[in-house]
């Protein structure tokens, strides 16, 4: 368990410094360029983290509240220039920390920050300071990070991208379909290019869906390769934390900085002795070759234009010498999977919320019966909140769920999700698949501005909530775009700790397919 010991392609721009001569001013794509580019850059002394910062500021001042208005960021962090400046120093008189030295990252509002809010996007935490920073939050400082913001999401990571704190979160794709959640104003934001690596958390899909629908890599690593303590919980049997970038090579930097064992999270004590610390050596342009994928075919058939996309993937993997096979779950275990889900899920936050609400300063609620008793006094806007009824009627249903000491919810954990786990792995072993493969999302992003409509015709089985029952990494890599221009994506599930088999064969695919496109309502800025 958790143990919360703390309280704590396109546009060109030319970079310049302002400090110190140069010999020349090189030119570099700042919506597009990876973390080795932008090192080389440091390095050949024609881009300093002060004017990276600077960069990453203007476009969020130009799309975030301003233009499109994306209304992806919370609050940004006053001395992110002050902070970019120092390592600049520190660059310079003793070199790099690590390859993240003087980046600029984006979190999620669910990750405790020392220095900003940490408020799960609820009006209900409005203000909530933790005393220190979450584990991974240190360990990317300690590498030379730079919080740039923290990001609006799904109010306690559940729900439509929408929260009573910060309201709607717009797809840059389009502005009336959603980025989906609930991560979304990290995928938001990434897409945008407002920093280069964004965090988000996972618990049922919501690293996964926002990563597809904006149209970037995202990474739902193994349970308990990456630490959480000081992460706000909705599940701990299901909770990740993972990394979300324009490209898979940024996307392993941040993971082998992040990996370790977390002292206050038992469930990384999983990965001793299997996790990197360096993920980028396992970028192979040619992995693919001799690769064995299975399509999960059961996640197919409802949106044609998916569809289509996913099969066009399919022959880019074969044509650099992979071998693609049918494969299919038990019907059972396509039926039952929401009902496990669920049933872990509600209680365990029930339970969870009331651990990490007593870590708080006076004036907050202590736990989810008194969420549920401040949310119904707010039913019109007043100053920065909102209602967020969506949301706001889960907190009674998961209020009522039961206790973790219910028969059912035992059966499930104890007997359940092992069970899910030996089917997955099975699979995988029986057809010897290196990955199975499928759409993110089996549906285009949905439209916001309307009432949804009840489905029709036979199940739509929703595939991303595997990775979590089992526990298994999902890589989601850019797979191409629907005619309507909206972004599909395709995910790479593995086994346990197969995280580098996984950034490989997402690399290879990446680097065939080359689907990653700037929004068309975030362009490049003139410089």
């Amino acid at each position: 368990m958790i143990r919360y010991t703390h309280r704590w392609l396109f546009g060109f721009v030319v970079l310049g410094l302002s400090c110190a001569p140069l010999a020349s001013a090189q030119t570099i794509d700042v919506t597009s360029a990876n973390i080795e580019e932008l090192n080389r850059a440091f390095d050949a002394g024609t881009l300093t983290s002060e004017r990276l910062v600077g960069l990453y500021l203007a476009r969020i001042e130009a799309y975030d509240k301003a233009g499109p208005n994306l209304n992806a960021v919370l609050t940004l962090n006053p001395h992110a220039r002050e902070r970019a400046r120092a390592l600049d120093a520190e660059r310079r008189s003793n070199g790099p920390r690590s390859p993240l030295h003087g980046i600029p990252i984006v979190l999620k509002d669910n990750i405790d920050t020392a220095d900003l809010p940490t408020t799960a996007g609820s009006s209900l935490l409005a203000g909530s300071i933790p005393a220190d920073d979450a584990f991974l939050v240190r360990k990317l400082r300690e590498a030379g990070a730079i919080v740039l913001a923290k990001l609006n999401m799904s109010e306690f990571a559940s729900g439509g991208a929408i929260s009573s704190l910060g309201g709607p979160t717009r797809n840059p794709h389009d502005l009336v379909r959603s980025p989906a959640g609930s991560s979304g104003g990290t995928g938001a934001s990434i897409a945008a290019a407002f920093a280069q690596v964004g965090l988000g958390t996972d618990t049922g899909g919501s690293i996964r869906g926002p990563s597809t629908a904006n149209g970037i890599v995202g990474l739902k690593p193994t349970h308990g390769l990456i630490g959480r303590d000081g992460i706000i919980p909705l599940a701990l049997s299901f909770d990740t934390v993972g990394p979300m970038a324009r490209h898979v090579y940024d996307v392993a930097v941040a993971l082998g900085v992040m990996t370790g064992i977390d002292p206050a999270d038992d469930a990384t004590l999983k990965s001793e002795g299997r996790f990197e610390t360096d993920y980028t050596q396992y970028l192979d342009a040619d992995a693919l070759d001799g690769a064995r994928l299975g399509i999960a075919r059961d996640f197919l058939g409802q949106d044609v234009d998916v569809d289509w996309v996913i099969e066009a993937s399919l022959e880019v993997m074969r044509d650099a010498g992979a071998t693609v096979v049918d494969v299919h779950l038990p019907v059972w275990l396509l039926r039952a999977s929401p009902d496990f889900y669920t049933t872990v899920r509600h209680r365990e936050f029930r339970a969870q919320i009331r651990d990490y609400l007593a870590t708080l300063k006076p004036g907050f609620a202590k736990n989810l019966a008194e969420l549920v008793e401040q949310s119904v006094r707010l039913t019109a806007p007043i100053d920065r909140a909102q209602p967020n009824p969506g949301r706001w009627r889960l907190f009674q249903r998961e209020e009522d769920s039961g206790t973790l000491s219910d028969y059912e919810y035992l059966a499930v954990l104890e007997y359940g999700l092992p069970m899910v786990r030996t089917i997955i792995e099975g699979l995988m072993e029986s057809e010897d698949l290196d990955a199975i493969v499928y759409p993110t999302s089996p549906r285009r992003p949905a439209r916001v501005d309307v009432d949804s409509r009840p489905s029709g015709g036979g199940p739509r089985y929703s595939p991303s909530r595997y990775a979590n029952l089992t526990g298994f990494p999902d890589l989601i890599v850019p797979a191409g775009f629907t005619g309507n221009g909206l972004p599909v994506g395709i995910s790479f599930l593995g086994r346990a700790f197969d995280e580098p088999r996984l950034l490989a064969l997402g690399y290879a695919f990446e680097q065939l397919s080359k689907a990653r496109r700037l929004p068309v309502n975030t362009p490049p800025l003139e410089q």
